[in-house]
């Protein structure tokens, strides 16, 4: 608890302690940061619980079919191993040769959706080899946390993500970053009111000018509703505690809507 709120970060990424350092430097890499944490889950609960974070959900990114077994296996043994603070996502890859099974292995393993990154996978969110796993996703009530956003590449920017809202409107889908990462306000003018997407504040207030933060976020908050978005820090490119303290500190925020971004949305998609 934090403030008297339940909090849920709904965007972590945890890696085995032998890539750990490995993985965090490609990202680091892909996006020209600096990580704020090692990776690892006992350092993500370690820094959630010092910070008052009651829940994590978890995830990693598959950038070869091969991978995708053995990470969510991964997750799912982090989950069971986790103290009973971890949600787990499963990750797919677009190329694989047995989608169907790779998600419902996912889903015997106990995971709460799937997580995909489309840049990093260097695939669109509306190419067709990714429409099985919607369609299934859609079937099972299957929540997909996408990465959506990148100025710099055309793979998760809203005129691709619009046309798998309208073909699988009953897919629930959270639209990583505002729904765009680096391009937040366009993105919210295409996306927000659509009523099979939600979004995550993760790796937003970091990248913008701070003294536009106090106006941008909660400008964002209000385009999409405060019952659409989910609190989330993209450890460990940030720290769970500094995240969360940018987030408290917001203005314009009423008491509801810190309690439906920092836990009640997460609850309401993942399963409380």
């Amino acid at each position: 608890m934090r403030n008297g709120y339940e909090v849920w970060d709904a965007h972590c990424h945890i890696y085995p302690e032998k890539i750990a350092e490995r993985a965090v430097a490609g990202t680091d890499a892909f996006y020209g940061t600096a990580a704020a944490c090692r990776g690892t889950v006992r350092d993500l609960i370690d820094r959630g619980t010092a910070a008052g974070i009651d829940r994590f959900v978890v995830q990693s990114v598959a950038t070869t079919p091969k991978q995708v077994r053995s990470i969510n296996e991964f997750i799912a043994a982090a989950v069971a191993e986790g103290e009973g603070r971890l949600t787990g996502l499963g990750t797919i890859h677009p190329a694989s040769e047995n989608m169907e099974g790779d998600i419902r292995h996912l889903v015997e393993l106990g995971l709460r959706g799937i997580k995909i990154h489309p840049d990093i996978q260097k695939y669109r969110i509306d190419d067709p080899l990714f429409f099985p796993a919607f369609e299934l996703a859609q079937s099972l009530d299957l929540p997909i946390l996408i990465h959506t956003g990148d100025y710099r590449y055309d793979y998760s920017n809203p005129n691709r993500l619009l046309p798998v809202l309208r073909a699988f409107p009953r897919l629930r889908v959270i639209g990583a970053h505002f729904g765009g990462w680096s391009i937040w306000e366009e993105a919210a003018e295409q996306l927000a009111g659509i009523p099979n997407l939600w979004v995550d504040c993760s790796s937003t207030m970091p990248f913008m000018p701070a003294g536009e933060v106090a106006a941008r976020v909660p400008a964002l908050i209000r385009r999409y509703g405060a019952d659409r978005v989910l609190f989330g820090s993209d450890a460990p490119m940030w720290d769970p505690a500094a995240e969360l303290d940018a987030f408290l500190a917001l203005p314009d925020l009423t008491d509801d809507d810190r309690r439906l971004i920092l836990s009640e949305n997460a609850k309401g998609v993942y399963g409380g």
